[in-house]
């Protein structure tokens, strides 16, 4: 029998030494070590590819505002598609301390389908939009590894986020209450247990639809969310909450002048109370003089009320006296509003909007905003859904900054902002610009980890294999994999999306074979590459056919191979009239073939027809720059959109555009369509004086 060793002061027991802590799969290497953020090595280079409603005044064009309705600063609001990691990492360089307010409403862990039903053409019409590659991953929680990988997920942002953060800056995490419990313990080790300001809870509506499966299941409905409240630091200060009364008490109230602080200082003697424990409210001085205000009161009231008394000396008295029970109380006069808890009841978390699931409520948004910002304050949202931090930052004259990873959200907050400042034009208020941005490539963990093992080769194979492409083992070039008929073909990585550059090389690489078609197969392509696709024809003499790699071959099950599907087909033309002795330019929509790759199999037989027959019911937004240059950013000179309300959309441009001299110049379309996806074109435009 071992002897037992003896365990005290200089031996302390290894249990002694435990401490509370949440753990994951991931968080630790296998010899025990702490993994690290890697800050640097997630940083990617950003790709502006629109500015939007620039002041006229910068642009020297027909701007939809004012420069005198432009704010002060030359700050410009971001709006970013891609990865909120690598995008965070690489806002560190110029964004790292500066950001005062993050507000974020991340996916919550329970497996929700986000697949929408979004209106169609001029009618009442909807059809079902898929999530794409990007979203179906993030969204549906497919991490590979369940909690433990949705944990390291957020984990590594929330990192980010402390680091963005000014010292004086705080953060808000919108969280359902079934994993709000974890997200408590990470939010402690990132941001440290002193930081922790409160923890909210907010009114969920409840459907009839959530009411009724509750019901089949025995359980009661959720009815709130729980806002998790952090600061940088414990320096950070805010601004009252105040909301309005429910019920006004219009002679004002008397509370109890004791708090429950412990402040030796503020231990005077007061009507003969003198504490032990504890404090009063206020300054010896400013309580005394409020016990003098109180005599004088009843000395002088001749018939008038407190509240009449008040106003009368112009509402600049404070108040104290001692009641019939012998407790000191100071008066607080009648008033609109209260200060607010962390029960926030008269607010809601969600719009029920019919354009997003999750669009958080506007009250919601400008009441943390309000209350933790001023005026130019920088707030950012990372996973921004329908926009609605930008859209609330926007009208309360803050900056904004904001990202997401599904093009759909990007397109729908993009016209929400555009929607906000013309109204915001028309009340005469001022208004930011904004860019949006690329980021240079994605992860495809789930892909990379369950199915491949992170292998280019075998994904190329596969992929080829459902293309129905012969792999070409002796290729010419390694942007070259493989031939179906007279078509090379090129699969990009599973990594990344297809970029510019990338396609540059590949259309070399074709060049350099002798043939005259290329198909580029792709998990996602950056935003406007089909203007470079086109530069690349033209300069090379070869065709270039952009497609998606269909998101249904990553089923398990799947043998038949699922339609591939081009990018869309979009032809417009120059309209010149002339207007009061001068030529005028407008550009019209010829046609438009969109490609349905989000659209789900079973509804893919009877929207194909009408895509061909009808494809401007597909569009859901067009606008142009008129002087477009090769290279440079997308300027919205004119734009037009779908709402819920207004179904119509105009096919020709009612811009009246003027160029200041003679001469061919290049004007770009720009078409999103139904499901967020976007093509550009560029026309050429003759224009003589």
């Amino acid at each position: 029998m071992s002897e037992m060793k003896n365990f005290g002061p200089t031996n302390p027991h290894p249990l002694s030494q435990m401490r509370t802590e949440l753990v994951w799969e991931g968080k630790y290497d296998e010899y025990g070590r702490r993994r690290e953020v890697d800050l640097a090595g997630s940083a990617m280079p950003m790709q502006k590819i629109e500015t939007v409603d620039e002041p006229a005044s910068r642009l020297g064009q027909h701007g939809l505002f004012d420069a005198k309705k432009a704010h002060s600063d030359e700050f410009r609001n971001m709006l970013i598609w891609g990865d909120n990691k690598l995008i965070m990492a690489s806002l560190l360089k110029e964004f790292k301390g500066k950001i005062d307010l993050i507000y974020i409403d991340p996916p919550f862990d329970i497996g929700a389908d986000f697949t929408l039903n979004i209106p169609l053409g001029d009618e009442a019409e909807t059809i079902n939009k898929d999530q794409s590659t990007l979203e179906m991953i993030a969204y549906r929680d497919m991490w590979g590894k369940g909690t433990d990988s949705y944990l390291y997920m957020m984990y590594e942002r929330l990192v980010l986020m402390r680091e963005l953060l000014a010292e004086t800056g705080c953060i808000f995490v919108h969280l359902a209450p079934t994993v709000s419990h974890h997200f408590r313990n990470i939010m402690d080790e990132v941001f440290g247990t002193n930081n922790f300001r409160n923890e909210i809870i907010v009114n969920r509506p409840i459907s009839k639809n959530l009411q009724r499966q509750f019901e089949l299941i025995f359980a009661l409905p959720q009815g709130h969310d729980t806002i998790l409240w952090y600061s940088k630091s414990f320096d950070t200060r805010f601004n009252n909450l105040l909301v309005p009364y429910e019920s006004k008490n219009p002679e004002g109230y008397w509370h109890r002048f004791w708090s429950g602080a412990d402040r030796p200082t503020m231990r005077y003697e007061l009507l003969g109370e003198k504490l032990t424990h504890g404090q009063w409210k206020w300054s010896e001085e400013r309580a005394k003089r409020a016990v003098e205000n109180y005599k004088e009161f009843l000395k002088n009231k001749k018939g008038r009320s407190l509240v009449e008394y008040w106003r009368d000396t112009g509402k600049a008295l404070e108040f104290i006296r001692k009641s019939v029970t012998n407790t000191v109380e100071n008066w607080f006069p009648p008033s609109d509003d209260k200060i607010g808890d962390t029960v926030w009841e008269d607010v809601k978390s969600y719009e029920n909007a019919k354009d997003f699931p999750t669009q958080k409520h506007r009250e919601l948004l400008e009441r943390i905003v309000d209350f933790t910002t001023t005026e130019s304050s920088l707030v950012a949202d990372f996973f921004c859904g329908s926009g609605t931090t930008g859209a609330v930052a926007e009208r309360l004259g803050r900056r904004w900054i904001m990202a997401d990873l599904g093009r759909f959200a990007i397109h729908t907050t993009r016209k929400r902002l555009i929607d906000l400042q013309r109204n915001l034009h028309d009340e005469g208020n001022p208004y930011r610009a904004f860019d949006v941005y690329n980021l240079g490539r994605y992860e495809r963990q789930w892909w990379q980890k369950e199915r491949l093992q992170g292998a280019d080769e075998e994904h190329r194979k596969v992929v080829m294999e459902f293309y129905k492409a012969e792999p070409l083992p002796a290729s010419p070039s390694p942007f070259i994999h493989g031939r179906k008929g007279k078509s090379l073909v090129h699969v990009s990585s599973i990594d990344g999306i297809m970029t510019r550059s990338e396609l540059t090389a590949v259309a070399q690489a074709v060049k350099e074979a002798g043939a005259r078609e290329v198909a580029c197969l792709a998990w996602e392509f950056e935003m406007d590459l089909r203007l470079t696709s086109n530069a690349l024809e033209a300069e090379h003499g070869i065709r270039i056919r952009l497609i998606p790699i269909p998101r249904e071959i990553m089923e398990k099950n799947r043998n038949e191979p699922p339609p591939f599907l081009e990018m869309a087909v979009l032809e417009a033309k120059p309209v010149i009239q002339k207007k009061s002795g001068q030529k005028v330019v407008d550009i019209k929509l010829v046609s438009f073939i969109p490609s349905l790759a989000e659209v789900p199999s079973k509804e893919l037989a009877a929207l194909k027809e009408r895509a061909i027959k009808s494809g401007f019911d597909f569009i859901d937004f067009w606008a142009i720059d008129f002087d477009y240059k090769s290279g440079q950013p997308f300027k919205h000179h004119w734009q037009a959109y779908r709402t819920r309300k207004d179904r119509s959309l105009p096919t020709v441009s009612t811009q009246q555009h003027v160029y200041s001299k003679r001469g061919t110049y290049t004007a770009c379309v720009k078409v999103i369509d139904t499901f967020g996806c976007d093509t550009s074109i560029t026309v050429e435009v003759s224009y003589e004086l």
